[in-house]
């Protein structure tokens, strides 16, 4: 029994650096595709984008291998490293040079969130809310979401709209992560319980959402700028959903909340200055033409 939390540190190593791997497939196949051709369509094409959702395959597996031998607690802030595995991939790939700075935004990042998922490690709470409660908060998350797409959608510059679509790309993931514990306990009652079950449907339209949204983010801007908002984005969205809907409670008070509050404002501000920091690196560097992957 002494080599399981072991045994789960690689295995939550592992999975970091599979879905570290992943991003960096999907975005060198998304990026490939020029904004005026059809997205999905090109990326099923694509073996790179095919390998790249199997390495996620990998990771899910892995992760729940590590959730099942060891604590959330050490397996969590594990997986966040899987941001600084792909930088230094995603840089060796596209040509475009990490500075010392962006690397520094990137660790304090890693760190921030590691800190919020440890300090905050919300309790469990009734999974079976009812539409009314659901209503409003989802609705704030939605809007927040569609907002940050529209914005990824505009004439913005490319680090911007990297940033705004994987925030929302984020959001969207937050959301299938808040109604996932609900239709899993749903599997127990048969196939008829989960189909009939509006969560279910909304479980598969935001994590869907969620998976096309991330493509474009991966189109349109470097991984450096799209995989950091995403990274948080789907945290907060989870557990802004916990706490308003599912009764979820963070486990702090006093100096813990004073904590909790510093993590999340120097999530958002390394996640906008490493946007922008690598935004401005990739000015005068050429983009390869679209070949098939």
């Amino acid at each position: 029994m002494g080599d399981l939390p072991l045994i789960s540190i690689i295995c939550a190593l592992a999975a970091a650096l599979l879905f570290a791997c992943a991003s960096v497939a999907q975005q060198r196949a998304a990026s490939s595709v020029s904004e005026g051709d059809a997205l999905v369509a090109s990326l099923m094409r694509s073996p790179r984008w095919w390998a790249g959702l199997i390495g996620d395959g990998g990771g899910y597996v892995m992760q729940a291998l590590a959730l099942a031998l060891g604590s959330v607690l050490v397996v969590q802030p594990l997986i966040v490293s899987s941001l600084l595995f792909a930088l230094p991939l995603s840089a060796k790939f596209s040509g475009i040079r990490i500075t010392r700075t962006a690397w520094t935004f990137a660790v304090m990042l890693a760190i921030a969130l590691a800190v919020f998922l440890v300090v905050g490690d919300p309790t469990e709470g009734d999974s079976n809310a009812p539409w009314s409660d659901w209503a409003v908060p989802l609705a704030i998350t939605v809007g927040v979401a569609v907002v940050a797409t529209i914005g990824g959608l505009s004439k913005l510059d490319a680090g911007w709209r990297a940033l705004l679509l994987g925030a929302a790309a984020g959001i969207y993931f937050g959301i299938a992560v808040a109604f996932t514990k609900y239709v899993t306990e749903l599997l127990e009652h048969g196939f008829v319980g989960v189909v009939s079950a509006w969560q279910t449907w909304a479980l598969i339209a935001s994590g869907a959402i969620g998976v096309y949204v991330q493509q474009r983010a991966f189109q349109v801007g470097p991984l450096s700028a799209s995989l950091p908002a995403l990274t948080i984005g789907e945290p907060i969205a989870a557990v802004f959903l916990g706490m308003t809907v599912l009764d979820e409670r963070l486990r702090v008070e006093g100096f813990g909340i004073a904590v909790i509050g510093c993590a999340v404002a120097v999530m958002i501000v390394t996640t906008i200055a490493l946007s922008r920091s690598q935004g401005r690196e990739t000015i005068g560097v050429t983009a390869p033409s679209p070949v098939s992957s």
